[in-house]
């Protein structure tokens, strides 16, 4: 039996216990007591003190004197009863309705009148049924999208959303759900409901109870100074919210999104602390990234340190996946980085594939891209499609190229 050599044993034994840690981060991250990381009982700042202590275990310190940067945020919510009984029988939220983020309490029946894909190109049609819905014949105007694409029924919900102003709303839909966070209120309850259970005549029998409130999150924001002194900073960053609850009993673990890239902050720190980069390096973990990049944008407003001395920032989500390579954003702005992270890749097979996009708007690179701040943002690609949905669970995660990652973004930094 062949002895492996201490080095690498030393190497796979550190390898194999940064991916331990990074599980069990990954795996509190996404339990209940976290409530999905949002904004019903407390989810995300939960989430936040928990990341201040990992970031404290590692040894990191504060800039200033706490870890947190706090900021307000206007916030739809949904924190208690929420049923919907359809054709007699119970519907299960995010498996046969979800109800929509904007979407105001109610607590009766709705009677359906339908509006197909057909009557939007008729406006007899479409004026007899709003007729209908308000005369109280009916009162619950139902979409009927079944006979549509997928950017068709986009088109569609994006354009009729408004009629929530004059009565609830139904939407029949045969697509994937994908939740969000509600930044307003409307006027009048809205579900979307998938039209496999859809049976014409029937009614809904709904309870949702919705909150708008004045929520408090914060970014976490830590940091790890160079042993030398040094005029330039790298930013590891990425966002530790997600959607939260809808009703008591359903939450939205979102470990894809973004716990795993969370923990990627943690376990780089790790690394940084025992092998000292040549660059000061600030790690901080966004709030308020699904309400519309509501943390990073404050933090850019109101930073804790002066944003010119950032050389690069990594921006990292969707850190759990990764079997068929990442995506770099920016890569067409900041090309001779990419070539240096590419040809690393190329070298050392970190990655299947590392594919190149352009500059978007997606997620908490993009103020300090607009501040004049050099960054990338890095998914990964896999097979793991759950996104904004109850089942992007821990479970789902298969870590596949977690490590590689990791390791091809510290030889990046001691690159640049």
């Amino acid at each position: 039996m062949h002895k492996l050599p201490l080095i690498l044993f030393l190497i796979s034994t550190t390898c194999f216990g940064q991916l331990t840690e990074a599980k069990r981060i990954t795996e509190a991250l996404c339990s209940p007591s976290f409530h999905g990381r949002g904004y019903v009982n407390n989810g995300d700042n939960i989430a936040a003190e928990f990341l201040a202590d990992e970031f404290k275990k590692v040894g990191l310190t504060p800039i200033k004197d706490s870890f947190f940067q706090t900021f307000d945020l206007d916030v739809n919510t949904f924190p208690g009863s929420l049923s919907v009984e359809y054709n007699n029988k119970e519907l299960i939220p995010g498996k046969h309705f979800i109800v929509h983020s904007t979407s105001s309490e109610f607590d009766g029946q709705l009677v359906p009148a339908i509006l197909d894909s057909l009557m939007l190109t008729d406006k007899k049609q479409i004026q007899a049924v709003f007729e209908i819905v308000q005369s109280e014949k009916k009162n619950t105007f139902l979409i009927d999208t079944r006979n549509v694409s997928a950017k068709t029924e986009r088109e569609m919900m994006a354009s009729l959303i408004g009629l929530s102003d004059f009565a609830p709303v139904v939407f029949l839909t045969h697509q994937k759900f994908t939740w969000s966070v509600g930044r307003k209120q409307a006027k009048h309850p809205i579900l979307i409901v998938q039209d496999s259970i859809y049976k014409e005549g029937a009614v809904f029998r709904v309870n949702i109870e919705a909150e708008f409130v004045k929520h408090t999150s914060k970014n976490v924001i830590a940091h790890l100074p160079a042993k030398r002194k040094c005029a330039k900073t790298i930013v590891f960053t990425a966002h530790y919210d997600h959607l939260g609850r809808m009703g008591e009993n359903t939450y939205f673990p979102g470990a894809n999104d973004n716990a795993s890239g969370t923990t990627m902050l943690v376990t780089l720190a790790q690394y940084f602390k025992e092998n000292p980069s040549k660059y000061n390096l600030v790690f901080i973990a966004f709030a308020g990234e699904e309400a519309g990049l509501v943390g990073s944008e404050y933090f850019v407003n109101h930073p804790f340190f002066k944003l010119k001395k950032i050389k690069f920032l990594l921006n990292l989500d969707i850190m759990g996946s990764g079997e068929e390579g990442i995506t770099v954003v920016n890569a067409t702005e900041h090309k001779k980085e990419f070539e240096v992270l590419d040809k690393l890749n190329k070298e050392e097979n970190f990655l299947s594939k590392i594919k190149k996009r352009g500059p978007t708007a997606n997620s908490d690179h993009y103020y300090f891209s607009q501040k004049g701040v050099p960054a990338f943002f890095i998914y990964t690609m896999g097979a793991n499609k759950h996104y904004h949905d109850i089942f992007d669970t821990y479970e789902e995660l298969s870590y596949s190229a977690y490590l590689n990652i990791q390791q091809l973004l510290v030889r990046f930094v001691e690159l640049l």
